[in-house]
Formats: C-alpha cells, sequence, structure tokens
C-alpha cells in the first residue's frame, strides 16, 4: 500500500530527497507513484509537517 501526500504539504521538497525508491514527484502538488513506492515510511518520517501517511 503506497503512501499518499495530503493537503497539509508545504512543497518543502524534504520528502523527494529522502525517498529511497524515487517515487515522489515535484509538481503543482507533489504526488507519490503507487506503483514505485515500496512502502517504507522514510518519507512520511522525513515531513515535517506531517502531510504523508499510509494509503487507504
Amino acid at each position: 500500500m503506497a503512501y499518499v501526500i495530503g493537503n497539509d504539504c508545504v512543497a518543502c521538497g524534504t520528502c523527494i530527497d529522502e525517498c529511497p525508491a524515487g517515487a515522489i514527484s515535484e509538481g503543482e502538488i507533489y504526488a507519490i507513484d503507487p506503483d514505485v513506492c515500496v512502502d517504507c515510511g522514510t518519507c512520511a518520517d522525513a515531513c515535517p509537517s506531517g502531510a504523508i501517511s499510509p494509503g487507504a
């Protein structure tokens, strides 16, 4: 189950630097590619705004 980025994201880029799988893309909004995400949770641990959580 891939992680997701919620509305609390402040687009700081911390998660992109921390993702070992390269699953996070930057754009108008940040997004996690569920096909690439390895469900490690590193991005959620690194997120200073708590905007990343396990997907449903």
